[in-house]
């Protein structure tokens, strides 16, 4: 969701009803984003979540009603894959791993500030957005014969010590997400007394208000839809879409 800008020459500076397209063609995934104009010579979008870390050919196409699609010009563009990326694939890999689970307590004995509290819960949150997780995955983990009686560290309990409202939001989304609130660790603390304890109201509200809303501060962000080897993600802060296809 990070954005991308273009700036377009002298001689691609056209009328108002010409439309601009960016096409991503990867090895195995091609996006096509729609843009939006600054101003006559530039034009905003947004990059797509590819699904691997390589280089691929961008085309700028000029698009106008009773005229064939022009490519105005071609350009290179490299995907790459960061540490919120890691932290997400780790994560999601370690549901129900309860050495893993307890080996990420640590993180909340530094407390980092708020903001950078802020960065991760953005960056980690989209990086699982963007993650292919397994058509099985479970907030709790794979082996679903636990019962709820049984103490243990969840993902839950991870994104709520350390006050992750974006990645608590998406686990709640996720098949065992509900289930993990009523978990106790072997502290005896579920995620909700977590919540509370540490005067996280926003996230306390999140948790157990029936009906509650996606947090405000994604307002701006995308929401995806997904139908077989498509998918189609609208960017509400810039107001555009990127349809995403593989090959």
């Amino acid at each position: 969701d990070s954005v991308i800008t273009v700036q377009l020459t002298e001689e691609d500076k056209v009328e108002d009803d010409v439309v601009f397209y960016l096409v991503f063609t990867g090895s195995t995934v091609q996006h096509c984003t729609s843009t939006r104009k600054i101003n006559p010579g530039s034009l905003e979008t947004i990059s797509p979540g590819h699904d691997c870390c390589e280089t691929v050919k961008v085309a700028l196409c000029a698009s106008r009603e009773g005229h064939p699609v022009l490519v105005v010009a071609e350009e290179s563009f490299q995907f790459v894959q960061d540490e919120a990326y890691d932290a997400a694939q780790f994560l999601a890999t370690c549901a129900g791993n309860q050495q893993a689970l307890n080996f990420t307590r640590f993180l909340d004995r530094s407390r980092p500030p708020a903001a950078d509290v802020d960065f991760l819960d953005e960056k980690v949150a989209l990086a699982f957005r963007h993650l292919k997780l397994p058509a099985e995955w479970n907030v709790l983990g794979a082996d679903q014969s636990l019962t709820e009686n049984i103490p243990r560290e969840t993902l839950m309990h991870f994104a709520v010590r350390l006050g992750l409202l974006r990645l608590t939001w998406f686990l709640l989304q996720q098949p065992g997400g509900r289930g993990a609130l009523s978990i106790h660790n072997n502290e005896g603390a579920t995620p909700v007394s977590l919540a509370l304890e540490r005067g996280y109201q926003k996230l306390h509200q999140l948790l157990t208000e029936e009906g509650a809303r996606e947090p405000d501060s994604w307002s701006t962000l995308s929401h995806t839809v997904h139908s077989g080897d498509y998918s189609v993600k609208h960017h509400r802060g810039l107001d555009v879409y990127l349809l995403t296809a593989e090959a």
